[in-house]
């Protein structure tokens, strides 16, 4: 018995003056057979329509090929030049500028910035002292070099002398500037985040929480030293630091402490003597006043490594800003 199929035809509606509808009409069919002129089926075209849509499509791809960046050739990174060494010498490989626009915006969102330091650049940071004129001269000078950059930056000094400012403006030139993907964590921050993905209600993971540290081409850990130095505390950091050593991802540290005590008197006679008196650990650890004590020596020792030492000076301009607000509240 010969195969019946349905036979497919094309009919038009004319729907109103200017457009034509087309609609797929089913038909029983007959025998399917080469040599049967009735089984042949004609197609009817919109031709007015379908010009158009291949008019369309043409134009697309030729503003597609017309789109093509003359710098990268559509591959999204161009090398860089050296201006400084032997001529027709590159840096490195840097993301284009047809590039920078669309991936600026992204990497910022994901670079999780506070609100309040969105505003931090080079151009707002006001040095006062000579410290800080280095420090900035530090900070953009790694900006202009990356990626021919092998050491971080370590940002030491008191509080309010303008280190997580200068940190931040560094991670958003190189975002804007540069197109890399960069990341911003307070420490304590960062290891309240690990503590809590061992909640076994939590969502999350440890290694869900540091993927995106290990990752990042530039971090920013602020306030290094900041939470109290158990021995937990500590070989979460090392962990964390040393893996980074090791992909030689580039970081960026502020922190408070320094690597000499603060003021003489904490090593006189009496101050001694007090410390003797104490048995309350938590007391012990309030007097760890230098940045090996905090983190520890095998880490501080890897920071010699990792990072140049900026010591930045100065008076807290948070203080300047509540005496501001003081004179003119009384003017």
């Amino acid at each position: 018995m010969p195969f019946i199929a349905p036979t497919f035809c094309d009919a038009i509606i004319q729907t109103d003056s200017t457009h034509l509808k087309r609609e797929i009409v089913v038909t029983p069919g007959h025998a399917m057979s080469s040599d049967t002129p009735e089984n042949k089926v004609i197609r009817m075209v919109n031709s007015h329509h379908d010009s158009s849509e291949s008019r369309g499509t043409s134009d697309e791809v030729t503003r597609t090929e017309n789109s093509v960046c003359p710098i990268c050739f559509g591959t999204g990174t161009r090398l860089e030049p050296d201006e400084e060494g032997p001529r027709g010498g590159v840096k490195g490989a840097v993301i284009c500028e047809c590039r920078r626009s669309n991936s600026a915006t992204r990497f910022l969102d994901a670079a999780r910035i506070p609100p309040r330091f969105r505003q931090c650049s080079f151009h707002n940071y006001y040095p006062k002292n000579d410290s800080q004129y280095f420090a900035h001269s530090f900070a953009s000078r790694l900006v202009e070099e990356y990626p021919a950059v092998e050491t971080g930056l370590l940002f030491m000094g008191s509080v309010g002398v303008g280190k997580t400012h200068l940190a931040i403006a560094v991670l958003k030139e190189l975002i804007e500037k540069k197109g890399v993907s960069c990341l911003f964590y307070e420490s304590g921050s960062l290891l309240k985040a690990i503590q809590d993905s061992y909640n076994p209600v939590s969502e999350t993971s440890e290694m869900r929480v540091l993927a995106p540290v290990y990752q990042a081409e530039v971090l920013v850990l602020d306030e290094l030293g900041a939470t109290v130095p158990t021995n937990w505390v500590r070989d979460t950091m090392y962990q964390i630091i040393n893996t980074r050593y090791n992909n030689k991802r580039l970081t960026i540290f502020t922190t408070n402490y320094l690597d000499e005590p603060r003021g003489a008197e904490e090593n006189s006679d009496g101050a001694d003597t007090k410390r003797r008196g104490r048995t309350f650990a938590s007391e012990r650890i309030q007097e760890l006043t230098t940045l090996e004590e905090r983190i520890g020596t095998p880490l501080r020792s890897r920071l010699y490594e990792m990072c140049k030492k900026v010591m930045i000076e100065g008076e807290d301009y948070r203080k300047r800003l509540d005496q501001r607000r003081f004179d003119s509240a009384k003017a």
